[in-house]
């Protein structure tokens, strides 16, 4: 699609008033940006405080708490963001795209990436963007235009407003699938690429996937078929399928982005790409399995925009919530999560370490990789292809004085005689194990070589959790059950007997399947004496669970019962997680 002509397209775009230069932070410094808007007069000391208060509880970006508190406008925003990132900002109040740099720009490109070309002159092609740490875009529009670019930085949501007046409504799926097949008959899967149709298309793909709130897409390939498919809420959905000759020339686009071997097509390869989706900071990890009808591709989206990590919205009950706070204030011992892959332990342990978030303690984390961005914390990221494991950077960490860790996964003995250390010499561990429920935590520690004795004197609790469906809030409807659906229930029915249930319908917000979002469910087993004593006497985890109960831990099962009487998830779902 042309661009669409812009009245006074080609002047030069106005210049705001000439201010006083701020006074930079110091050589290889990065000043955050609350002190840039202090420094500039926009924002008190007493509002930074309110800002961080609110991400705490929330998550997200701390520039978006100062503009919804009404602490600055989000020009001031854009203006202290462009300075930190060494960038110049533009009002697109007044900025107008000259057409030539529109053409510069692929309409599709422009709309997943919020990125809008300004001016073109002498080779260099300047454009608006929103996120300023998305240094990668201006590379790839630099690679794919064959120009010089640079970057000035815009309100977001004015940007995405001037992209849809400039390009028009985004191109669909289909469409571009069409422009791929098309063009790519005939090319090796090195140059399809490169080309403007694949990258047009993976960027929207990959755009839709951020939309629809998805958690993977996978690429999977057949012998005459490309299967594409987005793990929504924990359920996976097929989309529009792309020919199957597309498959190569995608998978290898993917490896371009997320810097691995194109020409390596026969063992796996594990990457990460970076992007900016409509001005958000959206992770990718990537990894690559070779099959017999040719390579396919899983990509892990890490959206922290979409995360909240506030303890009171995480599902838990009053007395579980106000148990974990006061698990986040101990000053020393284990704290243990578990669950499956994709069951919520990142987010959990994140929202305990935002509510001990604090100026006058220190935490550091240890992740592969890090998943979440909050100011505060020391985050490191482990990479195993040059020795920086978990041990060792958790030794590491004991030298920087800390008064809370966060270890990623405890996977071996060596991270588990660490995490003991740790917590003996009177540092918080909060960590994840992966098992089934909270007393087989005990189970694989012992597995891990971990004494009876040193488990008992460090470890403090372990929270067993699992992710179900939220009922979908614009199609909700109320039922009472029959005995049919509640019998599956088991033990559990009478507690269900003669309550109002809630169901989804189906409508357009929620694919049509009842469900959008996800809420968790808990068990949260508080070491005490009676436990302690039997892990000394070598006692089964089915015998710690009976302990646990009888001591007052509610169950999966039971936590998920509370959530269907809330209204909150269906029978199906908890049954599907539970036993």
């Amino acid at each position: 699609m042309s661009p669409a002509p812009t009245p006074g397209a080609g002047a030069p775009a106005p210049k705001a008033a000439a201010k006083p230069a701020p006074k930079p932070a110091p050589r290889g410094a990065r000043e955050l940006v609350g002190q840039i808007l202090k420094r500039r007069g926009a924002l008190k000391e007493s509002q930074v405080q309110a800002a961080l208060a609110e991400q705490r509880k929330h998550g997200g970006l701390i520039g978006q708490h100062f503009v919804a508190l009404g602490s600055c406008s989000a020009k001031d925003l854009a203006a202290a963001l462009a300075e930190q990132a060494g960038l110049e900002s533009v009002d697109l109040e007044f900025a107008k795209p000259q057409p030539a740099a529109l053409e510069r720009v692929d309409a599709t490109l422009a709309h997943a990436f919020g990125v809008l070309p300004l001016e073109l002159a002498g080779g260099k092609l300047v454009v608006a963007i929103g996120d300023p740490l998305n240094v990668s875009l201006l590379e790839d529009l630099r690679f794919s235009t064959g120009l010089e670019i640079e970057g000035r930085l815009a309100d977001a949501e004015l940007l995405r407003k001037r992209v849809r007046e400039a390009y028009g409504e985004e191109q669909s799926l289909a469409a571009a699938i069409a422009q791929a097949a098309g063009a790519v008959k005939d090319a090796d899967a090195k140059q399809a690429a490169q080309s403007a149709p694949v990258v047009r298309l993976l960027n929207s793909i990959l755009h839709r996937a951020i939309r629809d709130r998805a958690s993977d897409v996978h690429f999977e390939v057949f012998p005459n078929e490309l299967r594409i498919r987005y793990r929504v809420d924990g359920a996976l959905y097929e989309i529009e399928s792309p020919p199957a000759h597309l498959a190569p020339a995608l998978v290898a686009r993917i490896k371009v982005m997320s810097d691995l071997d194109i020409a390596e097509t026969k063992l796996p390869q594990d990457g990460r790409i970076q992007l900016s989706i409509d001005s958000r900071p959206v992770d990718l990890r990537v990894a690559t399995l070779p099959g017999i009808s040719g390579e396919g591709a899983v990509l892990r989206v890490l959206d922290r925009s979409a995360v909240s990590l506030d303890l009171a919205n995480l599902g838990l009950s009053k007395v579980e919530s106000e148990l974990l706070y006061e698990l986040t204030q101990l000053p020393h011992g284990i704290v243990l999560v578990t669950g499956p892959t994709g069951s919520g332990k990142t987010t959990t342990l994140y929202a305990m370490l935002n509510a001990a978030n604090d100026p006058s303690i220190k935490i550091i984390t240890v992740e592969d990789p890090v998943e979440y961005d909050i100011e505060g914390l020391v985050q490191v990221p482990i990479n195993d292809e040059i020795g920086v494991s978990y041990a060792r950077v958790l030794r590491t960490a004991l030298r920087q004085d800390p008064d809370k860790i966060l270890v990623g996964e405890i996977r071996d003995k060596e991270t588990a005689a660490v995490a003991v250390e740790a917590s003996l010499t009177g540092h918080t561990v909060f960590a994840t194990v992966h098992t089934n429920d909270a007393p087989s935590a005990v189970t694989r520690l012992l597995d891990l070589a971990v004494e009876p004795f040193l488990i008992t004197a460090t470890l403090e609790a372990i929270i067993a959790q699992r992710l179900v469906r939220r009922v979908c809030s614009n199609c909700r409807a109320e039922f009472e059950p029959d005995e049919e659906l509640l019998m599956e229930l088991g033990n559990e029915a009478p507690l269900l007997r003669g309550a109002r249930l809630a169901y989804g319908k189906g409508c357009e917000q929620c694919f049509h399947t009842g469900y959008k979002g996800r809420t968790a469910i808990y068990e949260v087993l508080r070491v005490d004496e009676r436990t302690r004593a039997a892990v000394l006497a070598g006692e089964s985890a089915a015998r710690l669970r009976e302990i646990a109960v009888a001591s007052g831990m509610r169950t999966l099962r039971k936590s998920g019962i509370e959530a269907i009487r809330d209204g909150r998830t269906t029978i199906e779902e908890v049954l599907r997680e539970t036993l």
